[in-house]
Protein backbone atom coordinates (compact mmCIF):
# COMPACT_ATOMS: atom_id res chain seq x y z
CA UNK A 1 0.00 0.00 0.00
CA UNK A 2 1.47 3.43 -0.58
CA UNK A 3 3.04 5.33 1.80
CA UNK A 4 0.66 8.55 0.70
CA UNK A 5 -2.29 6.55 2.24
CA UNK A 6 -0.58 6.28 5.86
CA UNK A 7 -0.63 9.81 6.04
CA UNK A 8 -2.83 11.63 8.50
CA UNK A 9 -4.58 14.82 7.08
CA UNK A 10 -2.34 17.25 8.71
CA UNK A 11 0.47 15.52 7.27
CA UNK A 12 -1.40 15.45 4.01
CA UNK A 13 -1.72 19.07 3.81
CA UNK A 14 1.72 19.78 4.70
CA UNK A 15 3.19 17.42 2.14
CA UNK A 16 0.93 19.84 -0.58
CA UNK A 17 1.83 22.66 0.95
CA UNK A 18 5.57 21.89 0.52
CA UNK A 19 4.77 20.10 -3.14
CA UNK A 20 6.39 16.88 -2.05
CA UNK A 21 3.48 15.49 -3.91
CA UNK A 22 0.55 16.46 -5.80
CA UNK A 23 -3.49 15.94 -4.71
CA UNK A 24 -3.45 13.92 -8.04
CA UNK A 25 -1.00 11.18 -6.96
CA UNK A 26 -2.63 11.39 -3.49
CA UNK A 27 -6.02 10.95 -5.09
CA UNK A 28 -4.75 8.06 -7.46
CA UNK A 29 -3.40 6.25 -4.44
CA UNK A 30 -6.19 6.36 -2.56
CA UNK A 31 -8.66 5.28 -5.55
CA UNK A 32 -6.49 2.27 -5.79
CA UNK A 33 -6.65 1.48 -2.15
CA UNK A 34 -10.49 1.94 -2.32
CA UNK A 35 -10.87 -0.76 -5.20
CA UNK A 36 -8.02 -3.12 -3.19
CA UNK A 37 -10.78 -3.01 -0.52
CA UNK A 38 -13.70 -3.66 -1.91
CA UNK A 39 -14.75 -6.87 0.15
CA UNK A 40 -14.89 -4.37 3.52
CA UNK A 41 -18.26 -3.14 1.56
CA UNK A 42 -17.07 0.41 3.11
CA UNK A 43 -18.53 2.36 -0.30
CA UNK A 44 -21.91 1.86 -1.96
CA UNK A 45 -20.53 4.27 -4.41
CA UNK A 46 -17.22 5.41 -5.72
CA UNK A 47 -16.37 8.29 -7.94
CA UNK A 48 -12.76 8.23 -9.19
CA UNK A 49 -13.92 9.90 -12.26
CA UNK A 50 -15.05 13.24 -9.85
CA UNK A 51 -12.04 12.94 -7.59
CA UNK A 52 -9.36 13.15 -10.15
CA UNK A 53 -11.31 16.27 -11.44
CA UNK A 54 -11.31 17.81 -7.83
CA UNK A 55 -7.77 16.81 -7.30
CA UNK A 56 -6.89 18.46 -10.90
CA UNK A 57 -8.66 21.76 -9.78
CA UNK A 58 -6.80 21.08 -5.91
CA UNK A 59 -3.36 21.17 -7.66
CA UNK A 60 -3.73 24.19 -9.62
CA UNK A 61 -4.80 26.02 -6.83
CA UNK A 62 -1.85 25.10 -4.61
CA UNK A 63 0.54 25.77 -7.70
CA UNK A 64 -0.95 29.20 -6.92
CA UNK A 65 -0.57 29.00 -3.48
CA UNK A 66 -4.06 29.19 -3.18
CA UNK A 67 -5.94 26.34 -1.32
CA UNK A 68 -8.19 26.19 1.33
CA UNK A 69 -8.00 24.17 4.99
CA UNK A 70 -8.68 20.82 3.04
CA UNK A 71 -7.34 21.24 -0.21
CA UNK A 72 -6.43 18.01 -2.05
CA UNK A 73 -7.43 15.74 0.82
CA UNK A 74 -9.65 12.56 -0.32
CA UNK A 75 -12.59 11.89 1.93
CA UNK A 76 -15.43 9.84 1.89
CA UNK A 77 -18.98 11.10 2.40
CA UNK A 78 -21.32 9.27 4.46
CA UNK A 79 -24.45 8.29 2.15
CA UNK A 80 -27.06 10.47 4.26
CA UNK A 81 -25.52 13.87 3.01
CA UNK A 82 -26.78 15.41 -0.16
CA UNK A 83 -24.15 15.64 -3.22
CA UNK A 84 -25.10 16.96 -6.33
CA UNK A 85 -25.87 14.29 -9.01
CA UNK A 86 -24.24 11.64 -6.81
CA UNK A 87 -25.57 8.97 -5.21
CA UNK A 88 -27.68 9.63 -2.07
CA UNK A 89 -29.59 6.85 -0.62
CA UNK A 90 -29.30 6.68 2.76
CA UNK A 91 -28.99 3.14 2.19
CA UNK A 92 -32.55 2.62 1.56
CA UNK A 93 -33.99 0.65 -1.29
CA UNK A 94 -36.68 3.51 -0.70
CA UNK A 95 -34.66 6.07 -2.30
CA UNK A 96 -33.41 4.14 -5.62
CA UNK A 97 -31.98 5.97 -8.51
CA UNK A 98 -32.08 9.59 -6.10
CA UNK A 99 -29.31 11.67 -6.91
CA UNK A 100 -29.80 15.36 -5.59
CA UNK A 101 -29.40 18.62 -7.31
CA UNK A 102 -27.47 20.15 -5.05
CA UNK A 103 -24.42 19.61 -1.50
CA UNK A 104 -25.60 19.78 1.69
CA UNK A 105 -24.22 22.45 3.40
CA UNK A 106 -21.73 20.11 5.07
CA UNK A 107 -20.57 18.58 1.84
CA UNK A 108 -20.19 21.78 0.23
CA UNK A 109 -18.55 23.10 2.95
CA UNK A 110 -15.56 20.71 2.83
CA UNK A 111 -15.53 21.07 -0.84
CA UNK A 112 -15.39 25.03 -0.63
CA UNK A 113 -12.36 24.36 1.58
CA UNK A 114 -10.69 22.12 -1.42
CA UNK A 115 -11.56 18.30 -0.31
CA UNK A 116 -11.81 15.33 -3.18
CA UNK A 117 -14.79 13.47 -2.64
CA UNK A 118 -13.90 9.88 -3.27
CA UNK A 119 -17.36 8.28 -3.01
CA UNK A 120 -20.51 7.82 -0.82
CA UNK A 121 -20.08 5.50 2.63
CA UNK A 122 -22.54 2.69 3.53
CA UNK A 123 -24.17 3.14 6.51
CA UNK A 124 -27.15 1.59 8.54
CA UNK A 125 -30.68 2.20 6.79
CA UNK A 126 -31.50 5.92 7.09
CA UNK A 127 -28.91 6.14 10.03
CA UNK A 128 -31.08 3.11 12.20
CA UNK A 129 -28.36 1.20 13.63
CA UNK A 130 -26.00 0.08 15.90
CA UNK A 131 -24.01 -2.11 13.44
CA UNK A 132 -24.36 -1.73 10.24
CA UNK A 133 -26.38 -4.61 9.59
CA UNK A 134 -29.55 -2.65 8.14
CA UNK A 135 -28.08 -1.30 4.82
CA UNK A 136 -29.78 -2.26 2.24
CA UNK A 137 -26.09 -2.63 0.53
CA UNK A 138 -25.11 -5.35 2.48
CA UNK A 139 -23.13 -5.09 5.93
CA UNK A 140 -19.95 -3.55 6.40
CA UNK A 141 -16.86 -5.42 7.31
CA UNK A 142 -14.33 -3.77 10.27
CA UNK A 143 -11.08 -4.44 9.13
CA UNK A 144 -10.19 -5.49 12.64
CA UNK A 145 -10.16 -9.08 14.13
CA UNK A 146 -9.80 -10.75 16.95
CA UNK A 147 -6.39 -11.97 17.78
CA UNK A 148 -6.02 -15.73 16.47
CA UNK A 149 -9.40 -15.28 14.68
CA UNK A 150 -10.12 -14.63 10.44
CA UNK A 151 -14.44 -14.49 11.84
CA UNK A 152 -15.95 -10.64 10.20
CA UNK A 153 -16.66 -8.01 13.07
CA UNK A 154 -18.73 -5.19 12.46
CA UNK A 155 -17.83 -1.99 12.63
CA UNK A 156 -20.70 -0.04 14.80
CA UNK A 157 -23.08 2.15 13.06
CA UNK A 158 -24.86 3.99 11.69
CA UNK A 159 -21.65 5.40 10.28
CA UNK A 160 -20.15 1.89 9.83
CA UNK A 161 -18.58 2.63 6.13
CA UNK A 162 -17.11 5.67 7.55
CA UNK A 163 -15.31 4.03 10.56
CA UNK A 164 -14.44 1.16 8.09
CA UNK A 165 -12.70 3.29 5.42
CA UNK A 166 -10.94 5.64 7.90
CA UNK A 167 -9.47 2.77 9.70
CA UNK A 168 -8.74 0.77 7.00
CA UNK A 169 -6.74 3.82 5.55
CA UNK A 170 -8.84 3.58 2.41
CA UNK A 171 -10.14 7.67 2.88
CA UNK A 172 -8.32 10.57 4.99
CA UNK A 173 -11.52 11.23 6.90
CA UNK A 174 -14.94 11.03 6.20
CA UNK A 175 -18.46 12.44 7.19
CA UNK A 176 -20.69 11.03 9.44
CA UNK A 177 -23.23 11.14 11.86
CA UNK A 178 -24.74 10.91 15.23
CA UNK A 179 -28.57 10.66 16.70
CA UNK A 180 -27.54 8.39 19.48
CA UNK A 181 -24.02 7.68 19.50
CA UNK A 182 -23.73 6.88 15.23
CA UNK A 183 -20.27 8.61 15.33
CA UNK A 184 -18.77 7.58 18.71
CA UNK A 185 -19.75 4.09 18.74
CA UNK A 186 -18.04 2.88 15.18
CA UNK A 187 -15.19 5.18 15.98
CA UNK A 188 -14.82 3.03 19.03
CA UNK A 189 -15.09 -0.63 17.54
CA UNK A 190 -12.87 0.56 14.69
CA UNK A 191 -9.98 2.42 16.83
CA UNK A 192 -10.58 5.65 15.08
CA UNK A 193 -11.69 9.39 16.76
CA UNK A 194 -15.06 10.80 15.87
CA UNK A 195 -16.52 13.53 17.39
CA UNK A 196 -20.61 14.23 17.82
CA UNK A 197 -20.74 18.01 18.07
CA UNK A 198 -23.18 20.25 19.72
CA UNK A 199 -26.29 20.27 18.55
CA UNK A 200 -26.83 23.20 16.32
CA UNK A 201 -23.14 23.38 15.81
CA UNK A 202 -23.02 21.82 11.90
CA UNK A 203 -26.20 22.37 9.68
CA UNK A 204 -28.54 19.58 8.86
CA UNK A 205 -29.19 21.41 6.27
CA UNK A 206 -29.12 18.60 3.01
CA UNK A 207 -28.71 15.71 5.37
CA UNK A 208 -31.22 12.83 5.47
CA UNK A 209 -33.08 13.18 8.24
CA UNK A 210 -34.17 10.29 11.33
CA UNK A 211 -34.57 12.29 13.91
CA UNK A 212 -34.37 16.25 13.43
CA UNK A 213 -33.67 16.76 17.26
CA UNK A 214 -30.93 14.61 18.17
CA UNK A 215 -29.40 14.46 14.30
CA UNK A 216 -25.54 16.15 14.43
CA UNK A 217 -22.86 15.65 11.94
CA UNK A 218 -19.60 15.45 12.42
CA UNK A 219 -16.41 13.74 11.45
CA UNK A 220 -14.33 10.35 11.99
CA UNK A 221 -11.19 10.63 11.60
CA UNK A 222 -7.58 9.05 12.01
CA UNK A 223 -6.61 10.92 15.10
CA UNK A 224 -7.86 13.80 17.22
CA UNK A 225 -5.88 17.01 15.23
CA UNK A 226 -7.57 15.69 11.85
CA UNK A 227 -11.18 15.48 13.86
CA UNK A 228 -10.21 19.04 14.87
CA UNK A 229 -9.38 20.16 11.36
CA UNK A 230 -12.39 18.43 9.98
CA UNK A 231 -15.03 19.87 12.31
CA UNK A 232 -13.42 23.20 11.53
CA UNK A 233 -14.93 22.54 7.82
CA UNK A 234 -17.90 21.32 8.37
CA UNK A 235 -19.26 23.19 10.98
CA UNK A 236 -20.98 26.85 10.11
CA UNK A 237 -23.61 29.45 10.47
CA UNK A 238 -26.02 28.16 7.83
CA UNK A 239 -29.83 30.36 7.33
CA UNK A 240 -31.07 27.36 5.48
CA UNK A 241 -30.78 24.95 9.22
CA UNK A 242 -33.01 27.17 11.94
CA UNK A 243 -31.33 24.97 14.43
CA UNK A 244 -28.25 26.10 13.82
CA UNK A 245 -26.22 28.23 15.87
CA UNK A 246 -25.31 31.85 14.88
CA UNK A 247 -21.64 31.56 16.76
CA UNK A 248 -18.29 32.01 14.95
CA UNK A 249 -16.27 28.78 14.33
CA UNK A 250 -13.23 28.23 16.49
CA UNK A 251 -9.52 27.21 15.52
CA UNK A 252 -10.00 23.90 17.00
CA UNK A 253 -6.59 23.05 16.00
CA UNK A 254 -4.87 26.05 17.85
CA UNK A 255 -6.95 24.11 20.92
CA UNK A 256 -4.34 20.92 21.21
CA UNK A 257 -2.42 22.88 23.46
CA UNK A 258 -1.46 19.61 25.97
CA UNK A 259 -2.46 21.70 29.18
CA UNK A 260 -5.27 20.50 31.28
CA UNK A 261 -3.65 21.86 34.51
CA UNK A 262 -6.36 22.72 36.61
CA UNK A 263 -9.11 21.06 34.40
CA UNK A 264 -11.77 19.40 36.45
CA UNK A 265 -13.13 16.21 35.10
CA UNK A 266 -16.10 14.74 36.24
CA UNK A 267 -16.60 10.51 36.30
CA UNK A 268 -20.61 9.91 36.49
CA UNK A 269 -21.13 6.90 38.89
CA UNK A 270 -24.38 6.11 36.93
CA UNK A 271 -21.62 4.97 34.49
CA UNK A 272 -20.64 2.06 36.36
CA UNK A 273 -23.61 -0.46 34.80
CA UNK A 274 -23.97 -3.66 36.09
CA UNK A 275 -21.58 -6.78 34.35
CA UNK A 276 -19.24 -3.72 32.36
CA UNK A 277 -16.43 -5.85 30.98
CA UNK A 278 -13.03 -5.78 32.96
CA UNK A 279 -11.51 -4.71 29.92
CA UNK A 280 -13.24 -1.37 29.49
CA UNK A 281 -13.57 -0.92 33.94
CA UNK A 282 -9.57 -1.07 33.74
CA UNK A 283 -9.87 1.55 30.51
CA UNK A 284 -11.78 3.97 32.01
CA UNK A 285 -9.58 3.92 35.18
CA UNK A 286 -6.31 4.29 33.27
CA UNK A 287 -7.94 7.41 31.32
CA UNK A 288 -8.71 8.81 34.63
CA UNK A 289 -5.09 8.35 35.69
CA UNK A 290 -3.49 9.94 32.78
CA UNK A 291 -5.73 12.71 33.37
CA UNK A 292 -4.77 13.41 36.84
CA UNK A 293 -1.04 12.73 36.27
CA UNK A 294 -1.39 16.00 33.13
CA UNK A 295 -3.07 17.93 36.52
CA UNK A 296 -6.35 17.52 36.28
CA UNK A 297 -9.02 17.36 39.14
CA UNK A 298 -11.11 14.01 39.37
CA UNK A 299 -14.55 14.80 40.35
CA UNK A 300 -16.78 12.43 41.21
CA UNK A 301 -20.08 13.39 39.82
CA UNK A 302 -24.26 12.42 39.73
CA UNK A 303 -26.70 12.16 36.71
CA UNK A 304 -28.96 10.42 38.53
CA UNK A 305 -31.92 10.06 35.33
CA UNK A 306 -29.16 8.17 32.91
CA UNK A 307 -30.91 4.97 33.74
CA UNK A 308 -34.02 6.66 31.47
CA UNK A 309 -32.22 8.09 28.75
CA UNK A 310 -32.22 4.53 26.80
CA UNK A 311 -36.08 4.02 27.21
CA UNK A 312 -36.79 7.72 26.29
CA UNK A 313 -34.62 7.67 23.69
CA UNK A 314 -36.24 4.82 22.19
CA UNK A 315 -39.33 6.76 22.42
CA UNK A 316 -38.26 10.20 21.02
CA UNK A 317 -36.36 9.02 17.94
CA UNK A 318 -39.00 6.95 16.46
CA UNK A 319 -41.39 9.15 16.85
CA UNK A 320 -39.35 11.67 14.97
CA UNK A 321 -38.53 8.83 12.06
CA UNK A 322 -42.24 7.82 12.05
CA UNK A 323 -43.16 11.79 10.74
CA UNK A 324 -40.08 12.60 9.15
CA UNK A 325 -40.08 8.79 6.98
CA UNK A 326 -43.68 10.09 6.23
CA UNK A 327 -42.13 11.53 2.68
CA UNK A 328 -41.26 8.70 1.21
CA UNK A 329 -44.27 7.74 -0.64
CA UNK A 330 -43.47 7.04 -4.42
CA UNK A 331 -44.94 9.73 -5.61
CA UNK A 332 -42.05 12.16 -6.28
CA UNK A 333 -38.82 10.20 -6.50
CA UNK A 334 -36.71 6.89 -5.46
CA UNK A 335 -38.84 3.96 -5.68
CA UNK A 336 -42.23 3.42 -6.47
CA UNK A 337 -43.96 -0.21 -7.42
CA UNK A 338 -47.19 0.37 -9.35
CA UNK A 339 -50.61 -0.37 -7.28
CA UNK A 340 -54.34 -0.62 -7.78
CA UNK A 341 -54.68 3.15 -6.44
CA UNK A 342 -52.95 5.69 -5.15
CA UNK A 343 -52.98 4.24 -1.43
CA UNK A 344 -52.14 0.72 -2.95
CA UNK A 345 -49.32 1.96 -4.12
CA UNK A 346 -48.04 3.91 -0.89
CA UNK A 347 -48.48 0.43 0.74
CA UNK A 348 -46.37 -1.59 -1.85
CA UNK A 349 -43.59 0.98 -2.14
CA UNK A 350 -43.53 1.42 1.45
CA UNK A 351 -43.40 -2.34 2.27
CA UNK A 352 -40.75 -3.08 -0.32
CA UNK A 353 -38.80 0.23 0.00
CA UNK A 354 -38.51 0.26 4.16
CA UNK A 355 -36.25 -2.57 5.62
CA UNK A 356 -37.29 -4.45 8.84
CA UNK A 357 -35.21 -2.37 11.32
CA UNK A 358 -36.51 1.01 9.54
CA UNK A 359 -40.00 -0.14 9.82
CA UNK A 360 -39.85 -1.15 13.36
CA UNK A 361 -38.96 2.11 14.02
CA UNK A 362 -41.82 3.77 11.97
CA UNK A 363 -44.13 1.48 13.94
CA UNK A 364 -43.26 2.17 17.51
CA UNK A 365 -43.21 6.09 16.30
CA UNK A 366 -46.15 5.89 15.21
CA UNK A 367 -47.61 4.28 18.25
CA UNK A 368 -46.33 6.57 20.71
CA UNK A 369 -47.35 9.67 18.77
CA UNK A 370 -50.89 8.52 18.93
CA UNK A 371 -53.74 9.23 20.37
CA UNK A 372 -54.32 7.64 23.68
CA UNK A 373 -50.32 6.90 23.89
CA UNK A 374 -48.87 10.65 22.71
CA UNK A 375 -49.43 11.59 26.73
CA UNK A 376 -48.32 8.22 28.40
CA UNK A 377 -45.11 8.11 26.15
CA UNK A 378 -44.14 10.79 23.69
CA UNK A 379 -45.03 13.40 26.55
CA UNK A 380 -43.07 11.76 29.71
CA UNK A 381 -40.17 10.78 27.14
CA UNK A 382 -39.82 14.49 26.30
CA UNK A 383 -39.97 15.12 29.90
CA UNK A 384 -37.17 12.95 31.11
CA UNK A 385 -35.30 14.58 28.61
CA UNK A 386 -35.39 17.61 30.15
CA UNK A 387 -34.27 16.11 33.38
CA UNK A 388 -31.47 14.41 31.45
CA UNK A 389 -30.34 18.39 30.35
CA UNK A 390 -31.08 19.39 33.83
CA UNK A 391 -28.39 16.70 35.61
CA UNK A 392 -25.72 17.76 32.94
CA UNK A 393 -26.45 21.78 33.71
CA UNK A 394 -26.06 20.94 37.84
CA UNK A 395 -22.83 19.09 36.82
CA UNK A 396 -21.11 21.91 35.08
CA UNK A 397 -20.86 23.77 37.60
CA UNK A 398 -18.24 21.26 39.18
CA UNK A 399 -16.77 19.87 36.24
CA UNK A 400 -15.47 21.32 33.01
CA UNK A 401 -15.80 18.13 31.38
CA UNK A 402 -16.53 14.26 32.06
CA UNK A 403 -14.68 11.31 31.11
CA UNK A 404 -16.78 7.66 30.65
CA UNK A 405 -16.73 4.60 28.24
CA UNK A 406 -17.54 5.17 24.30
CA UNK A 407 -18.90 1.34 24.84
CA UNK A 408 -19.95 -1.57 26.75
CA UNK A 409 -17.71 -3.71 24.57
CA UNK A 410 -15.69 -4.61 21.55
CA UNK A 411 -16.59 -4.86 18.41
CA UNK A 412 -18.70 -7.87 17.99
CA UNK A 413 -19.71 -10.49 14.76
CA UNK A 414 -22.43 -9.61 12.55
CA UNK A 415 -25.57 -12.00 13.00
CA UNK A 416 -23.95 -12.12 17.16
CA UNK A 417 -26.69 -9.95 18.29
CA UNK A 418 -30.16 -10.28 16.92
CA UNK A 419 -32.82 -8.92 19.65
CA UNK A 420 -33.53 -5.34 18.70
CA UNK A 421 -32.96 -4.73 22.69
CA UNK A 422 -29.66 -6.00 22.99
CA UNK A 423 -28.19 -3.89 20.28
CA UNK A 424 -30.06 -1.10 21.50
CA UNK A 425 -27.69 -1.08 24.39
CA UNK A 426 -25.06 -0.44 22.46
CA UNK A 427 -26.00 3.19 22.52
CA UNK A 428 -26.30 3.14 26.39
CA UNK A 429 -22.78 5.18 26.99
CA UNK A 430 -23.66 7.54 23.99
CA UNK A 431 -27.32 8.54 23.85
CA UNK A 432 -27.53 10.96 27.42
CA UNK A 433 -25.30 13.39 25.00
CA UNK A 434 -27.70 13.77 22.20
CA UNK A 435 -30.55 13.86 24.81
CA UNK A 436 -28.97 17.07 26.20
CA UNK A 437 -27.83 18.01 23.07
CA UNK A 438 -24.24 18.16 24.08
CA UNK A 439 -20.90 17.84 22.50
CA UNK A 440 -18.87 14.05 23.11
CA UNK A 441 -15.73 12.59 21.24
CA UNK A 442 -14.55 8.77 21.41
CA UNK A 443 -11.37 7.97 20.99
CA UNK A 444 -8.72 4.81 21.52
CA UNK A 445 -7.33 4.06 24.38
CA UNK A 446 -6.21 0.62 24.83
CA UNK A 447 -7.01 -3.10 23.35
CA UNK A 448 -9.16 -5.37 24.84
CA UNK A 449 -7.93 -8.57 25.64
CA UNK A 450 -8.43 -10.28 22.21
CA UNK A 451 -6.70 -7.54 20.33
CA UNK A 452 -9.87 -4.63 19.64
CA UNK A 453 -9.50 -1.41 20.09
CA UNK A 454 -11.70 0.18 22.90
CA UNK A 455 -12.54 3.46 23.17
CA UNK A 456 -12.82 6.42 26.06
CA UNK A 457 -15.89 9.12 25.33
CA UNK A 458 -15.29 12.39 26.89
CA UNK A 459 -18.45 14.24 27.37
CA UNK A 460 -18.37 18.23 26.99
CA UNK A 461 -20.35 21.34 27.85
CA UNK A 462 -22.48 22.91 25.42
CA UNK A 463 -20.16 24.38 22.68
CA UNK A 464 -17.30 23.82 24.50
CA UNK A 465 -15.63 21.37 21.81
CA UNK A 466 -12.19 22.76 22.09
CA UNK A 467 -12.20 21.82 25.92
CA UNK A 468 -13.02 18.08 24.62
CA UNK A 469 -10.15 17.98 21.67
CA UNK A 470 -7.18 20.01 24.28
CA UNK A 471 -8.63 16.84 26.65
CA UNK A 472 -8.98 14.50 23.71
CA UNK A 473 -5.21 14.98 22.76
CA UNK A 474 -3.61 14.41 26.19
CA UNK A 475 -5.12 11.01 26.14
CA UNK A 476 -4.50 10.27 22.94
CA UNK A 477 -0.49 11.19 23.34
CA UNK A 478 -0.58 9.50 26.80
CA UNK A 479 -2.44 6.32 25.76
CA UNK A 480 -0.40 6.18 23.04
CA UNK A 481 -2.25 3.82 20.68
CA UNK A 482 -0.93 3.26 17.55
CA UNK A 483 -2.51 0.04 16.77
CA UNK A 484 -3.50 -0.72 13.66
CA UNK A 485 -5.71 -3.79 11.47
CA UNK A 486 -3.20 -6.14 10.00
CA UNK A 487 -4.05 -5.65 6.18
CA UNK A 488 -6.13 -8.55 5.05
CA UNK A 489 -8.36 -7.43 2.33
Amino acid sequence: MSKLTELTIAAAREGLRAKSFTATELTKDYIEAVEKARILNAFVHETPDLALEMAKASDERLAKGDGGALEGIPLGIKDLFATKGVHTQACSHILDGFKPTYNSTVTQNLFDDGAVMLGKLNMDEFAMGSSNETSYYGNVINPWRREGSNAALVPGGSSGGSASAVAAHICAGATATDTGGSIRQPAAFTGTVGIKPTYGRVSRWGVVAFASSLDQAGPIARDVRDSAIMLGSMASVDDKDTTCVDRPVPDYEAALTGDIRGLRVGIPREYRVEGMPADIDALWTSGAEMLKARGAEIVDVSLPHTKYALPAYYIVAPAEASSNLARYDGVRYGLRVEGDDITDMYEKTRAEGFGAEVKRRIMIGTYVLSAGYYDAYYVKAQQIRTLIKKDFDDAWSDVDVMLTPATPSAAFAPGEITDPVQMYLNDIFTVTVNMAGLPGIALPAGLSHDGLPLALQLIGRPFDEETLFRTAHVIEQDAGFTARPQAWW
